[in-house]
């Protein structure tokens, strides 16, 4: 089959959050299958552009509302990534260095999605799938059946939609309308929610199918959606969750590069310990309390904004027994917390503002703990690195962080679970993370072993997502 992937983040390209590790490794893995998967994405500014070699593979012109655009499509030479990567450009529209937060992110993402449209439109043969992921690419299932110029050669070929965070929707007020490629106006009702343009409700309204990125986020959507609860109750025929991987070659701890001891999991106390001892020196840390990281964009979401007095409550109720270590970016008022943690918990607790691959790697390595306790997890990659790596997850009970990890308390259970996110929550959690860390030592290691084992590669998910392709060709 011929897979066509289109995604607004592809790593190592251009990565924000987990959307980009997803599309960074999924393809590769389904070429591995056997079948021929393809990556479609802006062309930002990013270093990767600069560091690879491209040749042109095609011109053309299109237009949102009245203004017409030149786009242009370079193809990656070398098959580096494991798949065929693509570029588009539109002067003055893609051709910036950061992927989102620009006051024309609508009319950005609007005019490289008709792009890919107007592209495949040309090809001399039709894909067997168009997988779009997220609301920047959410229009496309729309234009693909709708769009006068488009579905003439369009539309008997299968779309796939998945969804990899429903709190972002990419509305649109109807003002926008005339920005909107030629439809069949008597369809505009598939474009609609609650009387805004919403392109994550267009797609789910008209794709073949629909995916989430766990099973546990999909029951989750029944009930919280952001607004779009009844939508996915009326279209739960054709919705599954289908559980990321992880890339299993970019995080081993066997042969990482980043960090300074590789390990595997019969060598992983020795191995850990050496990269905690890198961590410890490098941000003033004790190396021989437990370490408890949080890597992640700072951010609600994230319940990024109780960390700042969760932590300073676990240092004092729990008598400086443990560090912390925080890695990440966004509100400036917690970045801003954090700075100032930095001299007054110095040598119990520090935090690297910004974001660094090397660094995240180390700290994974390193960490004894991970932390999340997130607000909202569609599925959550972190937690699956960490146990890679022999790093205990620390998680509240929520979509796919549910569904990866076991609480210890369990048979043969490997993690550390709690059911809200609050401070309190939070500090108990730490509480248990010592105790096993100080006092249950035969169990913490054991831990590491079994949890290090634990098959969470793409090779699964990558042929779940081939049948559901597959089941679409029979129709």
């Amino acid at each position: 089959m011929e897979i066509v992937h289109i995604a607004a983040e592809c790593y190592p390209v251009a990565k924000v959050g987990g959307l980009g590790d997803v599309v960074g490794a999924l393809p590769k893995y389904q070429n591995e299958l056997g079948h021929t998967a393809k990556v479609v994405m802006p062309m930002y500014r990013t270093k990767f552009l600069y560091d690879n070699q491209w040749e042109l593979v095609h011109e053309g012109s299109q237009q949102i509302g009245t203004h017409q655009f030149h786009y242009s499509i370079i193809k990656e030479k070398t098959n580096q990534l494991g798949f065929d990567l693509y570029l588009i450009d539109i002067n003055g529209v893609l051709d910036r260095e950061k992927v989102y937060g620009y006051e024309d992110d609508t009319e950005r993402f609007l005019a490289f999605q008709v792009a890919v449209c107007d592209w495949i439109n040309r090809w001399t043969h039709r894909p067997d799938v168009i997988h779009c992921h997220d609301h920047h690419t959410g229009l496309i299932p729309f234009l693909v059946k709708y769009a006068i110029a488009l579905k003439e050669n369009l539309k008997d070929i299968p779309t796939v939609f998945t969804i990899h965070n429903a709190q972002y929707q990419g509305w649109m007020s109807w003002d926008k309308y005339a920005l909107l490629p030629a439809f069949d106006n008597w369809k505009w009702g598939m474009l609609d929610w609650n009387d805004m343009i919403n392109p994550m409700a267009a797609a789910v309204k008209s794709a073949w199918r629909v995916t989430t990125v766990s099973q546990s986020y999909l029951q989750e959507l029944y009930q919280k959606a952001n607004g779009l609860e009844q939508l996915f109750l009326e279209e739960r025929q054709k919705c599954s969750g289908i559980l990321n991987g992880i890339d299993t070659k970019v995080w081993n701890p066997a042969t990482d590069e980043m960090i300074v001891k590789t390990y595997d999991k019969k060598t992983v106390a020795k191995g850990k310990l050496k990269n905690k001892k890198e961590l410890a020196e490098k941000f003033g840390l004790d190396i021989d309390k437990p370490l408890i990281s949080f890597i992640g964009r700072l951010v609600e979401e994230k319940a990024a904004d109780l960390l700042p007095e969760a932590i300073s409550q676990s240092i004092y109720e729990h008598n400086g027994q443990v560090n912390f270590l925080v890695l990440g970016s966004g509100h400036t008022g917690i970045e801003n917390q954090f700075k100032k943690m930095n001299q007054q918990f110095k040598g119990y607790f520090n935090s690297y503002i910004g974001y660094s691959e090397p660094l995240s790697h180390l700290i994974y390595a390193g960490s004894d703990f991970l932390l999340m306790p997130s607000r909202v997890e569609p599925c959550g990659l972190n937690q699956m690195y960490a146990l890679r790596y022999g790093t205990v997850p620390m998680v509240r009970s929520i979509g796919g962080l549910k569904d990866t990890v076991k609480d210890m308390g369990e048979k043969e259970g490997f993690g550390i679970r709690f059911n809200h996110a609050t401070v309190q929550e939070i500090t108990y959690a730490v509480g248990r993370a010592i105790d096993l860390h100080q006092h249950r030592t035969e169990q913490f290691d054991w831990m590491r072993g079994f949890m290090m084992a634990i098959d969470h590669s793409w090779d699964s998910s990558a042929q779940q997502y081939i049948d559901v392709y597959q089941s679409l060709q029979k129709k």
